[in-house]
């Protein structure tokens, strides 16, 4: 199972697109962890077809979408969310353990705009970095692939 992950895209709906058509045919899943509602609601209509989640972010204003979730994917448990809650921009300790105690193999978080991976004694975690304004580098989205072999997971510039 192949899982694409944005972040942050902050109105840049091109960008979401250009990723879905890179991935449309790959993915099995895409999610967004937030500051993008209106364009992924737009991606949404366009890829109906495609498994897409989407958790808010702090610049999500009125939205009803929740703030974190959980959700299994090819037999591994993923935490994802947006990250200002859990204070992400200090340190992730307490995204990490809302994660652990939802039983979760894999962390997805955004908001600081910098992509990120790490293995912490189980947990695979991974920021993905901001598709729409990156603070380093160039733009960026995250890819899991979960096999039998196990979770590999890395992120790709735009």
């Amino acid at each position: 199972m192949r899982i694409v992950v944005f972040s942050d895209s902050h109105g840049n709906y091109d960008v979401l697109e250009k990723i879905m058509e890179r991935h449309k045919d790959d993915a099995d899943a895409f999610i967004h962890l937030g500051d993008g509602e209106r364009e992924f609601e737009l991606i949404s209509y366009v890829y109906s077809g495609k498994k897409l989640f989407f958790v808010s972010g702090n610049c999500d204003w009125g939205t009803d979408k929740p703030d974190y979730d959980v959700a299994d994917f090819g037999g591994k448990k993923i935490f994802f969310t947006h990250g200002a809650r859990f204070g992400v921009k200090d340190n992730i300790d307490i995204a990490k353990l809302f994660a652990r105690k939802n039983g979760a193999d894999i962390l997805l978080y955004g908001h600081t705009h910098i992509a990120f991976t790490d293995y912490d004694d189980g947990l695979y975690i991974m920021n993905p970095g901001s598709c729409g304004r990156p603070r380093e580098g160039l733009p960026s989205y995250g890819i899991i692939d979960i096999t039998k072999a196990g979770i590999a997971m890395h992120t790709a510039e735009i």
